[in-house]
């Protein structure tokens, strides 16, 4: 039966949190009442990588994780306990360069020849003749000509193996095993005269030489080819590696023809030997800022490390995913996670042949149309535009739940300021940003800038198509290239999902409306160049083509082209830009969109109950730019628009003198300077600082700061870093959080921070409760159950104080269970909000009510409820239905509009006057029982519909989670 998590907790593991580490917690996440931990990868990833996405092996545990009896001693703790664990797979790359990876080494060194030459999606027929059979490593830090000659590219001979390597710092290239007679016949008669009296390992060794240049060809692809090729290098290896320890003559030989090709700096041509061996390897070694006009293998985004698989290959999936399978089958692991699944050649496909695998070993029987729906829990990183659906016929159980923390957080954003809020921002920084432009231009320049390459692959394919029909040969190269960029451009999601034969019809509009667009803005003369790529990616000529196969291949390296600029178009880059209110800037966000409608939040959780129920529902993840409390806080910004204007051109009056010029620009610039406010407003600490934790939380600004004026791309980037405009940010950053005493800044920015923040705990509790409520699987990101306000990666990645959290738990339960009425002592959490632990509570409360009642939670309807009152637009309501079962959470919103500040708590008869809240039907002269505080609420028919009232809800406590008494008390 398929496993359905009631709540799951994701987990970091690297080499500073292990499974021994996460065994530790299993007692307080189970006391937490979590099913399930989430975990990050934690197959065999590059040394020392923080994050676990980088594989270089798929059959091996990480070794600075754990080995196999550490991490099956973690399963066996959370099997003792009744929980599981989601794995975070990786299906679509692998982490590459370096000496680890085993698969592509074997690329690197055998090319088209390598068995592994068809796991990764490699172009060996580029246009440039000079990269012909060849991969492209944009490795080296600068030209190639300049390394080489600077002595950075190192030849070594490994004794032990027979084999020679070229090292670039931590990066190895093989040799190709073909070209060995090129160093080993090196001033050969050298050799010849210090073996001149033992003719017998002189001739041996020349044996040896001709054994090697007779090895077949690295292109020839012929099985029996390769495996001869295969074959024989080992054994001519061996018989090297022995040849130079048993004749030390040979040995010294080899070791100072090495010698001799590595040069000598300052001295050019004693390179050439070096730089004539590298031509003639399977791989080009350049300076890695070519990536983007050249690179012949597929990347993860335009990361040169991360090499993409060709997961549509059979034999590719079996091995990559022959140990996860196995722990399934084991039931180590209960559920998967697609990381990116958007990267791969046919997403659907993938799912279904995981689905049939998983049956397979599980024992269970294909549908008779061979369309297997999930029987296993396999939820996907899918980021969904908010006008976009999953696919029904996907065999998941949902996304990991960028859509819901989309919702979820808009839901506390004022839509009524939105105009006073672009005034604000445009004149602040003196520039009126188009979004829609914004995207656009910048997914230009991602195309031209980051991902030409991919896109040189795709035109010169296109551009065979064109060429085989009279008809359209006339489009030239150039033309179908620009074409293809404009309708990227447009493109209005990640990507479309065409399989060999069919377009839905959803993905045919989406494609429609990108060609319409590209079409009117397009500068070209003849436009039907747009209409041939239309038909073709809507697969409309593919089938009366000679050249259908061509056109399949096209339409599918298409679509995992666009989903790449997509995301570093908006994600890498717009959204560090458009600053408007950055609490909307996140994964799976759309910042055009200044809050969320009651109706639209609604409509997405009746969607996900009808369609997705078991998918996950989050709220901060491992890729979020702001952690759910940082979003929850500035929130409150958009009630306040005339008091956040006020305060920050003050600030900006204050600061003026820390900003420098640059050739006459401002640096940092005035938007970059409104990100730092809202930043500094969003992360700033609950607790009084001293002067060691200003340095402390001043450091994780300066270093975030950087980050995303480098990721804007507008001053300063990763590629091309301006050090003066970098400089400039980080004085500016130091200068206003110099100091605490004495500081006009901070005078004026404390007493309004602290109102801020006040108000943003209420909300951050208020979408707490929603998510614990909602339909779907409610994921809690690592130390979340207290307040965290932490910025993107590497600061959520902090380590967590786990210690800390399962002392406060435990103090926590002993003073519910010590007390005589649970409402008092909800009432002094609530009060006492800063020290976190009310959220902590909230998250034990309610994740403990769901495990009493799991198939209400996990099955039951969703019924929005109907609020009534003056004070009606500041509640969300709704109830969870289930076989007579119900529950009903009710939480407030724009407290700030409602007249809360931070010293006092939004509850009481006199703050929610005459709201009333419209509840399901409940049995006679029954009552709810709030289940959070204890409380009993009256309820009170009228005109035959039930209601209770907002002032009795929230007399003690700021959320409500409502259930008849009879099932709260039984």
């Amino acid at each position: 039966m398929k496993i359905i998590p009631r709540a799951t907790y994701r987990l970091q593991f690297n080499s500073h949190f292990t499974f021994a580490d996460a065994e530790a917690i299993v007692p307080y996440l189970h006391e937490l009442r979590v099913s399930h931990c989430y975990a990050s990868p934690y197959l065999k990833a590059r040394s020392g990588s923080p994050h676990g996405y980088d594989i270089v092996d798929h059959n091996a545990l990480n070794p600075e994780i754990g080995d196999r009896d550490t991490f099956v001693s973690w399963v066996q703790a959370l099997h003792r306990q009744g929980m599981g664990q989601i794995l975070d797979i990786v299906p679509n790359h692998m982490g590459v360069g370096g000496d680890d990876n085993a698969w592509w080494l074997d690329v690197l060194e055998q090319g088209p020849a390598s068995e592994y030459a068809a796991y990764f999606d490699i172009d060996w027929r580029p246009i440039k003749e000079e990269l012909r059979g060849k991969v492209l490593l944009p490795l080296l830090g600068d030209h190639y000509g300049t390394v080489l000659e600077k002595g950075e590219l190192r030849l070594t001979f490994d004794l032990e193996q027979g084999q020679f390597s070229i090292w670039f710092y931590n990066h190895r290239f093989p040799v190709d095993p073909s070209t060995y007679p090129d160093i080993l016949g090196h001033g050969l008669e050298r050799l010849a005269e210090h073996l001149a009296e033992e003719e017998a390992p002189f001739l041996e060794y020349q044996s040896l030489i001709t054994a090697f240049e007779h090895l077949p060809s690295r292109y020839d692809t012929r099985v029996e080819k390769r495996v001869e090729r295969l074959r024989d290098c080992v054994i001519y290896k061996r018989r090297l590696a022995e040849s130079c320890r048993k004749y030390p003559a040979i040995g010294a030989f080899v070791f100072d023809t090495v010698a001799a090709f590595n040069g000598v700096v300052e001295q050019p041509e004693s390179f050439d030997l070096l730089h004539h061996l590298l031509e003639r390897q399977a791989y080009r070694l350049a300076y890695w800022r070519v990536a983007s006009d050249e690179i012949n293998y597929r990347r993860f985004f335009d990361i040169n490390d991360l090499a993409g698989l060709r997961m549509e290959n059979p034999e590719v999936f079996e091995t990559t995913h022959r140990f996860i399978l196995e722990l399934v089958k084991e039931g180590k692991v209960d559920g998967l996670r697609i990381d990116h699944p958007d990267g791969l050649y046919n997403p659907p496909s993938y799912y279904q042949r995981l689905n049939r695998q998983i049956a397979e070993i599980r024992g269970e029987e294909e549908a008779a149309d061979g369309n297997l729906k999930s029987s296993y829990y396999l939820v996907i990183e899918k980021i969904l535009a908010s006008y976009e659906h999953l696919p029904e016929s996907w065999p998941v159980s949902g996304t990991t739940g960028y859509e819901f923390a989309y919702v979820n957080n808009g839901l506390f954003v004022y839509p009524g300021s939105q105009k006073e809020f672009d005034q604000i921002y445009t004149r602040f920084i003196r520039h009126q940003w188009d979004f829609d432009e914004l995207l656009y231009e910048r997914k230009k320049i991602i195309i031209r800038v980051q991902l030409s390459s991919e896109l040189t692959v795709l035109a010169n394919m296109l551009n065979s198509i064109a060429q085989a029909d009279r008809h359209t040969r006339d489009f030239t190269l150039n033309g179908l290239r620009e074409a293809l960029t404009e309708v990227v451009a447009c493109f209005p999601v990640y990507r479309t999902y065409a399989d060999v034969d069919q377009v839905s019809e959803e993905d045919k509009r989406f494609i429609q409306w990108a060609v319409i667009q590209a079409k009117k803005r397009s500068p070209a003369a003849d436009i039907s160049i747009f209409d041939f790529i239309q038909a073709i990616l809507l697969l409309e000529i593919s089938t009366r083509s000679a050249f259908s196969q061509e056109i399949i291949s096209f339409v599918m390296r298409f679509q995992q082209y666009t989903g790449p600029t997509m995301a570093k178009a908006l994600e890498d880059t717009v959204l560090y830009i458009y600053n408007r209110l950055v609490s909307l800037n996140d994964v799976g966000s759309d910042p055009r969109n200044f809050g969320v409608s009651l109706t639209a939040f609604h409509r997405a959780n009746q969607e996900r109950a009808q369609r997705w129920p078991y998918g996950m529902v989050a709220s901060s993840t491992h890729d979020s730019k702001r952690s759910e409390d940082v979003r929850a806080r500035l929130n409150v910004l958009s009630e306040m628009p005339g008091e956040w204007r006020k305060h920050l051109n003050r600030w900006a009056r204050i600061n003026r003198a820390k900003i420098r010029r640059l050739n006459g620009f401002r640096a940092p610039s005035r938007n970059d300077e409104y990100l730092f406010y809202q930043t500094v407003l969003g992360t700033w600490p609950l607790f009084d600082m001293g002067e060691e934790e200003l340095v402390e939380f001043r450091d994780r600004i300066e270093a975030y700061m950087l980050k995303a004026v480098k990721e804007a791309k507008v001053h300063t980037s990763w590629i091309n870093p301006d050090t003066e405009y970098e400089t400039a940010v980080v004085h500016f950053v130091r200068s206003v959080l110099g100091n605490l005493e004495k500081n006009p800044f901070l005078a004026d920015f404390l007493p309004f921070q602290r109102r801020v923040a006040g108000l943003g705990l209420l909300n951050s509790l208020s979408q707490l409760l929603l998510k614990l409520t909602v339909p779907g699987v409610p994921d809690i990101y690592q130390g979340n159950e207290l307040w965290e306000f932490r910025l993107v990666d590497p600061d959520n990645r902090h380590s967590v104080d786990f210690a800390l959290r399962q002392r406060m738990l435990q103090e926590l339960m002993l003073l519910i269970k010590s007390s005589q009425s649970l409402t008092p002592c909800v009432h002094k959490l609530l009060k006492n909000k800063e020290d976190g632990q009310v959220k902590l509570y909230l998250t034990w409360k309610v994740l403990s009510f769901r495990a009493k009642l799991p198939l209400l939670f996990q099955k039951g309807d969703y019924l929005p409820l109907s609020v009534q009152g003056i004070k009606a637009d500041h509640l969300c309501a709704f109830a969870r239905k289930h076989q007579g079962q119900v529950v009903v959470s009710i939480v407030p919103r724009w407290l700030a509009l409602l007249g809360s500040n931070e010293d006092e708590l939004p509850l009481g008869e006199s703050l929610w006057q005459k709201t009333w809240v419209e509840v399901p039907a409940v049995k006679e002269k029954e009552n709810f029982t709030n289940v959070l505080t204890g409380e009993v609420v009256a309820v009170v028919q009228h005109n035959g519909k039930f209601y209770v009232p907002a002032g009795k809800l929230f007399e003690s406590f700021s959320v409500a989670l409502l259930a008849p008494s009879s099932l709260v008390a039984a």
